[in-house]
């Protein structure tokens, strides 16, 4: 299997933390470290020869960085390939785990584990396919009531996350995706510069026939710094990312959308 991790400017002993994690298996494994910073500095993480590093300086975005190693995938025959944040670290075994789920469930493109703050706290990352509320409107939105009652709902948070569900939309912290899938589907939409694209292309995985499952038997750490709520540049690169994907599927008319959405809510049994 194969593993990307994309890099911009990231602090270093953070990223050893998850280039360790996917290097310590005995798996054949390659990762590829896309690095879209203005320098090169980042190249001294380089210390095996399982690891293949591209300086990308033009940074065309986050899911169109990983396109570049997913492509090398596809030409090494890789059978599933991991996009892996770089604030991301696990145990050992949790790969080989992951595989043996796939392994079973052969209709399966995507799989994420539970995913826990450095602390142990979940992080709440299993949602409904979008709707503009969600993606723009709950940020501004004061009454904090009422974004509670909806978050429990987006975010699945009713479920206390301890149950296999197929979620229709995953975090790209960490996406163990089937190889096969991504060629029958596509890869990330370059147009999305970064955020949203993983809930792109797990909607276009659900319409190709695969499921997208939230998989809590296994779990991983994520630092998870909410980036896009601290800085108004990412706040606008995600709001521009919103425009994208819902001039893409709909906005408020989305049929396919609610059918989606629908039919995960009764699997799970949501009344």
């Amino acid at each position: 299997m194969t593993a990307s991790i994309v890099l911009y400017k990231n602090d270093v002993e953070v990223l050893r933390e998850a280039i360790d994690s996917f290097l310590n298996t005995k798996l054949e494994v390659k990762l590829y470290l896309v690095d879209n910073s203005p320098t090169d500095e980042l190249r001294v993480l380089i210390a095996d020869s399982r690891i293949e590093y591209i300086h990308n300086p033009t940074n065309p975005g986050f899911g169109a960085a990983h396109n570049i190693a997913i492509e090398k995938a596809i030409l090494q025959d890789s059978k599933y390939h991991l996009v892996l944040n770089p604030d991301v670290y696990y145990r050992k075994g949790i790969l080989e785990e992951l595989i043996s789920y796939m392994e079973a469930n052969p209709n399966t493109g995507n799989v994420m584990p539970k995913v826990l703050y450095p602390n142990d706290e979940i992080q709440f990352l299993c949602k409904l396919l979008p709707t503009p509320y969600d993606w723009i409107g709950r940020r501004f939105n004061p009454f904090k009531g009422m974004v509670e009652r909806r978050n429990n709902l987006f975010e699945l948070k009713f479920t206390n996350y301890d149950q296999v569900i197929e979620a229709p939309y995953l975090s790209g912290c960490f996406m163990f995706l089937r190889v096969a899938a991504l060629k029958t589907v596509g890869f990330f939409d370059d147009g999305i510069f970064m955020y949203g694209e993983e809930a792109d292309l797990c909607r276009r995985l659900i319409d190709g026939g695969f499921k997208t499952i939230f998989y809590p038997r296994v779990q991983i750490y994520h630092h998870f710094e909410k980036g896009s709520h601290k800085s108004w540049r990412l706040t606008k690169i995600g709001i521009q990312s919103a425009i994208y994907y819902f001039n893409k599927w709909g906005w408020f008319f989305d049929k396919r959308r609610k059918a989606i959405n629908s039919d995960t809510l009764r699997k799970i049994g949501y009344k």
